[in-house]
């Protein structure tokens, strides 16, 4: 252990945070096998998940792969919504992952002779649901199956290169971990096809590789950058020494580092991400963001408006000299409450309450200080010698490209076409013809403004795919105008929740996709387009967070976006009202967490909490806000992120004011008496992680649940625990969970033994209160669930994923599972079915046949025959089906016809039902189908058997 890691981890522990251990690639792995077993053996295998989008909104790209002869086929690698394929010019796409043991990519590379295709996992833009991945899959048949070829522990992989002479020749990037250090991170090369690595270029166990880019005209010229980073939950510093750029010769064998102090390009502390684009041997680009400061520039001529830094060193007499209306105008301008007014405020300066300093104190958090950091930002540079020197091709600053969030962004391209025509992204997207003297912005009204993946059709100028934060779009006349191919299903949602419609509504906050709400029964339909109205509606902008409704009035909604800015919709009348808490004149900001959690009371509707780093109750719907509790944190750590924050909070339903507040610093606080006073409750935790979810308990009021998370530590154990004495013991529930960091718990409203659980890589439940738990796998890829809700009148499920959307399922049958019902036969309860005489016939002549589907879902204690019998009221069977039977959960699609059709029309074993006088005809498919009327299901399996009355009105 080295001297610095000592001195840092000493220093941690004097301000009480010890650095969690990241979780070896061993454990993850052996999780992901745990998993695939769980998931033969559990008992709601079968249960299907159905996925009810949205799709339009789409879901951040991070890369390509485009077929080089025909580029209407090309493959798109999602964050954390896996690769999709399409042959159709991105009309529509097939999902290729699904399979694999994860969804989150990083880079994807196809050798387009032999079909293979490569993915490394793990996104490499750093934010804050940027996650790991699980080393280098190779598939050879397409995506069916896939095989890992190592770098387990890598996390993040950035550059995939294939050899188009030698397919078995392949050189990678890799970042590394994103919030912890470790050794496999640099250039990594095979020479037979992934079997064997060796690592060619190592940095230091805190700086990866971001970018590697070849020579198209010569394999053997390759650029590397490496990046040096340090993100940490409280501040992310996205700079540093080791931010280089190497150099090979020899495909990647070996690397000489051009970046050096005679080379032009700026070199030290302040290098960010860079990126690079090779012409030939000689000419390559390279993107920078440059961290160091800007050169102070001269003070611009004084005006009449006011800022917060005139007031960091204005006295008291300055101060109170000010002109009202001036002042007023500031006050006015940046958001301060209306108590404070320019008459007030200097009254309290001048006995003394706050100080002129406050003003600008009252306007600066971790996130305003990391915008108003006056970085250089995006530059470009340009080398004609192969690298040796370099020269920035623009005069001045790229403002607006990357503000302060260059490690989200990094990447450059060039035409292969035209030498100085070159591309650049960010927010927006810019081209320049003149290589890079200037630009002008390519962006357009149905684009996303963050970007980040590039494709340059080699053998048509001016055709363009773009990857950005809402997906693909294609332009055809060089970004003038662009179509957006948004098929797949890969939102990215924080939040989810439902209203008690009828026919009810799903809400949910999406990463930099806002807020949207729509039904639960949506199918993908292009018909949309037509009518001009989309399924889903889009309710706020920004990065969407949580959703309350009220249950009196579901127009009634409060939502937001990052950093605690929330609102109150009424959405009959079109009216919003922002409702963000402010903390007094003379105090420190609030702190607000990127997912600030809200929370309606279920005792009154009217009343809202909302968690800063205090506890904040609203008794008006929004209007007016008190503080019930102290800081409920650790305090906060200098950074640039806004930490030391409320990230749960719930309310139990037997009391009012029986709150539970968790911290994203690990701690966990009880209020019995509506937030008097406070107990902190959380010391038996391991310490410092994220409280992901805290769930007072629907069955018993001394009962609450939590979950821990540790991805921003890397470390990824699932923490979960149950305390039946309000918090004073835990016991542990997670026993028998894979690897994976937990999100959420929620309890079922129905059963008390009955728990639902998400994880950064899918869905569990418990019938047992935790002591085991089942995976949920059907229709559901391994996905991030970071959210979930159940909707009670309806007795769905519904999962909200960090990269698949949303899903529901039906629930009703677990709802009846517990501990003493499963060693029986249990039926789920039949919906009833509307009857229609066009079953088993064609609409018009060309249409398909309309058979219709009822879903049978019964529990059998064991594997076996089962025989399910439908008879109708007077006891006769009109349909008897056998089936194998899996221990658990089973599901059989029934088609309502009551006899089997080629029997009929053989004229051998005729069971047509006669219902006074209706007599049953042979449908269009030959079948026939029952009347309305009531009838009965049975489910026997060996020697057991359950019923379930059912109807067709």
């Amino acid at each position: 252990m080295n001297k610095l890691f000592l001195s840092v981890l000493c220093l941690a522990t004097t301000i009480a945070f010890s650095q969690q251990p990241a979780t070896p690639a061993n454990s993850v792995a052996s999780g992901i096998t745990q998993k695939t077993e769980l998931a033969q053996v559990s008992a709601v295998k079968n249960l299907p998940f159905k996925s009810i989008g949205p799709t339009i909104m789409s879901g951040r790209v991070v890369d390509f792969a485009v077929n080089p002869t025909n580029p209407i086929e090309f493959y798109v690698g999602y964050a954390s919504g896996g690769l999709w394929h399409t042959n159709n010019n991105g009309t529509s796409f097939t999902p290729v992952m699904d399979s694999s043991p994860t969804q989150n990519v990083g880079c994807v590379a196809v050798d387009w002779q032999n079909g293979t295709i490569w993915v490394g996992t793990g996104e490499v833009n750093a934010s804050r649901s940027s996650y790991a991945g699980i080393g280098l899959l190779k598939s050879e048949d397409k995506g069916k199956t896939w095989q890992n070829m190592g770098l387990t522990d890598s996390h993040h992989i950035s550059s995939i290169l294939i050899n188009p002479s030698n397919p078995n020749e392949v050189i990678v990037g890799v970042v590394g971990h994103l919030y912890s250090t470790n050794d496999e991170r640099g250039v990594f090369k095979t020479t037979d096809g992934g079997k064997t690595w060796s690592k060619t270029l190592y940095i230091n166990d805190e700086t990866g590789i971001i970018e590697i880019s070849a020579n198209p005209k010569n394999f053997n010229t390759m650029y590397a950058t490496a990046w040096d980073k340090d993100r940490k939950a409280w501040n992310f510093d996205g700079s540093g020494p080791g931010s280089e750029v190497y150099k090979s010769t020899d495909a990647g064998s070996t690397w000489t580092k051009v970046s050096t102090e005679n080379s032009g390009l700026p070199i030290g502390k302040g290098m960010g991400r860079m990126g690079t684009a090779v012409v030939d041997d000689n000419t390559v680009y390279l993107i920078v963001d440059n961290q160091f400061h800007r050169k102070e520039e001269p003070k611009k001529e004084e005006t009449d408006i006011l800022t917060k830094d005139d007031f960091k060193t204005m006295d008291v007499a300055a101060f109170l000299n000010l002109d009202d209306k001036k002042l007023n105008q500031f006050l006015k301008m940046n958001g301060f409450q209306e108590k404070y007014r320019a008459e007030n405020v200097k009254q309290m300066v001048r006995v003394g309450t706050v100080k002129p300093k406050d003003l600008a104190k009252y306007l600066e958090d971790a996130n305003s200080a990391l915008f108003d950091t006056p970085v250089i930002g995006a530059e470009v540079y340009k080398s004609t010698d192969g690298g040796k020197t370099w020269k920035k091709t623009h005069d001045g600053f790229l403002d607006d490209l990357y503000y302060s969030y260059g490690y989200y962004f990094g990447k450059i391209h060039v035409d292969p076409n035209d030498s100085n025509k070159i591309y650049v992204y960010g927010v927006p997207i810019l081209k320049s013809s003149d290589g890079g003297k200037t630009f002008k912005s390519i962006d357009a009204d149905n684009v996303h403004v963050d970007h980040h993946a590039l494709w340059i059709n080699p053998k048509m100028p001016g055709h363009l795919i773009d990857g950005n934060d809402g997906g693909v779009n294609i332009s055809y006349d060089d970004g003038k105008t662009w179509i957006k191919n948004n098929a797949p299903v890969v939102g990215q949602f924080y939040s989810v929740n439902v209203d008690h419609q009828k026919n009810y509504n799903v809400y949910g906050g999406l990463q930099d996709n806002g807020v949207w709400v729509g039904p639960h029964d949506y199918e993908a339909n292009p018909g949309w387009l037509q009518n001009g109205k989309y399924p889903y509606e889009f309710l706020l902008g920004g990065d969407g967070m949580q959703v309350q409704i009220d249950s009196r009035n579901s127009d009634i909604v409060y939502t937001g976006f990052q950093f605690g800015n929330y609102f109150r919709l009424d959405r009959a009348k079109d009216t919003t009202v922002y409702i963000q808490p402010k903390h007094e004149l003379g105090e420190s900001p609030y702190r607000f967490n990127w997912q600030t959690p809200i929370l309606l009371s279920p005792h009154n509707q009217d009343i809202l909490y909302l968690g800063g780093n205090k506890l904040m109750r609203s008794m008006n719907q929004g209007n007016d806000w008190t503080a019930i509790s102290e800081d409920l944190t650790q305090g906060g750590k200098p950074g640039n992120v806004a930490y030391g924050t409320l990230t749960s909070i719930s309310e139990s339903p037997f009391q009012f004011g029986l709150l539970y507040a968790g911290s994203d610093d690990g701690l966990l606080h009880v209020s019995k008496d509506a937030g008097g006073s406070w107990t902190k409750v959380s010391d038996s935790f391991p310490k410092d992680l994220w409280v992901s979810r805290v769930i007072a308990s629907s069955h018993k009021t001394e009962r609450v649940y939590v979950s821990l998370n540790g991805y921003r530590w890397d470390d990824f154990k699932p923490y979960v625990y149950v305390s039946d004495n309000y918090g004073a013991t835990w016991k542990n529930i997670g026993s028998n969970l894979p690897t994976s960091p937990v999100n959420v718990i929620k309890e079922d409203p129905v059963n008390e033994d009955l728990l639902y659980l998400g994880t950064d890589n899918g869905a569990y439940v418990s019938f047992d209160r935790g002591e085991s738990w089942e995976v949920f796998s059907k229709e559901l890829p391994n996905v991030a669930v970071h959210d979930l809700v159940i909707q009670p009148e309806a007795k769905h499920l519904v999962l909200g994923t960090h990269g698949r959307s949303l899903y529901i399922a039906d629930i009703s049958l677990l709802q009846k599972l517990n501990p003493k019902t499963m060693d029986e036969v249990v039926v789920a309860e039949m919906e009833p079915i509307n009857f229609s005489p066009r079953w088993g016939s064609k609409f018009s002549t060309w249409g398909e046949v309309y058979e219709p589907k009822a879903r049978i879902q019964f529990y059998s204690p064991q594997a076996g025959r089962a025989n399910i019998s439908i008879k109708n009221e007077e006891g006769k069977e009109l349909r008897n089906i056998s089936m194998e039977a899996n221990k658990g959960v089973n599901v059989l699609e029934y088609d309502l016809a009551i006899s089997d059709p080629p029997a009929e029309r053989a004229g051998k074993g005729k069971r047509v039902l006669e219902n006074g006088d209706t007599k049953l005809k042979h449908a269009e498919n030959g079948k026939f189908y029952p009347p309305k009327g009531k009838y009965k299901l049975t489910v026997t399996i060996e020697g057991k058997a359950a019923d379930m009355p059912f109807e067709i009105k």
